[in-house]
């Protein structure tokens, strides 16, 4: 797949109930065909599509994508019904309902998607980690500074309170 449509395709991966998911809409015009017809494959199909492989949204999801992304809202514009969102799980199901050349390419290009977006995500848990670890090696570190600050600071002898003071008055 080409850059563009490698862009294009990450712009219509949205998180939601904590999974990454794509619109029903957005892979139908990836495939070249109709929502309805997409759908249909789906629903004559619904043993290869559990619950955990894609769902419908609650009109309150829909209304809260509908503030946060412009694309959302075109995606979602003139529609009676609400919307399915697959994962890639759901995404990858698709591929064998929808036997075209072109859902079978476009199908490869989103897997391959999620699976650098995995592969970012962990790198991502990996710098967490080290970080973590650097805060544990200098909170021991300024431990020891602060502590022996404060030895300094009480073997210095403490001014009388009725000397002289430099300066103006």
């Amino acid at each position: 797949m080409s850059e563009i449509a490698t862009n294009k395709i990450e712009k219509m991966i949205y998180v939601i109930r904590g999974q990454k998911v794509m619109l029903d809409s957005d892979l139908a015009e990836l495939y070249g065909v109709e929502t309805k017809y997409l759908n249909r494959q789906v629903k004559r199909n619904g043993q290869r599509f559990p619950s955990e492989f894609m769902f419908k949204l609650s009109k309150e999801e829909v209304e809260n994508l509908r503030c946060q992304f412009v694309t959302f809202k075109e995606s979602v514009k003139g529609r009676k019904y609400l919307p399915f969102v697959f994962n890639e799980y759901g995404i990858a199901m698709l591929s064998g309902v929808l036997n075209s050349e072109q859902a079978i390419s476009v199908n490869i290009g989103i897997i391959k998607m999620f699976i650098r977006l995995r592969k970012y995500l962990a790198s991502d848990e990996l710098l967490v980690d080290r970080v973590e670890q650097l805060e544990k090696g200098t909170d021991k570190l300024f431990r020891i500074v602060f502590e022996r600050l404060d030895n300094v600071e009480n073997m210095i002898p403490l001014l009388p309170k009725d000397r002289n003071k430099i300066g103006l008055k």
